[in-house]
């Protein structure tokens, strides 16, 4: 045998936990990101995002171990600093992580009139830490997110019920007009059961170098539909990325 593979031969099977773990991360992300087709995209992207970290640190603990490392030592060290993390964050995480889901699971925008801890204004702000309202004695107040998950949160803008805003997420590489040319069609078949008057709309939220945040917004005829109709447009959306993703054939 060689010196250099007789050098590189006892570290073969290291390398091929890391192989094994990429591919296996890659199938179980994209098996996850299938099933929460129907959710909104920011929760099945943090799903994915979550299970392929899980899996990672299962292929680093074999691939210590073969190594005749003690992985227990590195999990004690990330755990007490994850843990002095959370308690020295809790208030900064926990306000952030309630944006998160007050985005997508309570039912008001920016614009909007609510009423929250006994507090009454026009939503003026959504940030990560507080949602800022404009009280009618023209007032500033601000509410940190986490209170939007915790408390009652009344929408008082007439007819709020009919609005469902469906979060959107797109790769830079992805044409942006044509994405929502094919949206808007495929949104065709859900018109009988939409306001006639007031046609779906798609909105840019934020764009950065890696991806742009939209928010498809959609009026609904009768209240009860909200959540069959979310999810609906979620899997819509997904098809269409999906589509945009496979790879197309070119005929000689």
């Amino acid at each position: 045998m060689p010196p250099l593979l007789e050098a590189v031969w006892p570290y073969l099977p290291v390398a091929i936990i890391v192989v094994v773990t990429v591919v296996l991360a890659w199938l179980v992300g994209a098996l996850v990101g299938g099933l929460l087709r129907r959710s909104s995209p920011p929760l099945a992207r943090a799903a994915r995002q979550l299970t392929v970290g899980a899996i990672a640190v299962i292929g680093a603990t074999f691939a210590l171990q073969y190594l005749g490392l003690n992985p227990a030592i590195i999990f004690v060290i990330i755990a007490l600093l994850g843990a002095t993390a959370l308690i020295a964050l809790r208030g900064v995480l926990g306000n952030y992580g309630a944006k998160y889901f007050s985005d997508i699971y309570v039912p008001f925008k920016i614009g909007d009139s609510i009423e929250v801890r006994g507090i009454s204004g026009k939503v003026i702000e959504s940030n990560p830490m507080t949602t800022v309202l404009l009280t009618d004695n023209d007032h500033l107040v601000s509410v940190p997110n986490e209170s939007m998950l915790r408390e009652i949160v009344v929408n008082t803008s007439p007819q709020a019920w009919k609005e469902v805003a469906v979060p959107v997420t797109i790769g830079s590489s992805l044409d942006l007009a044509a994405f929502e040319s094919d949206l808007l069609k495929s949104l065709a078949k859900l018109r009988s059961r939409l306001d006639p008057r007031f046609p779906p709309v798609l909105t840019t939220k934020s764009r950065t170098a890696q991806s742009t945040d939209l928010v498809l917004t959609l009026m609904l005829r009768r209240p009860e539909d909200r959540d069959s109709i979310t999810a609906e447009a979620n899997k819509r959306v997904a098809e269409i990325l999906e589509g945009a993703r496979a790879p197309r054939r070119t005929t000689g």
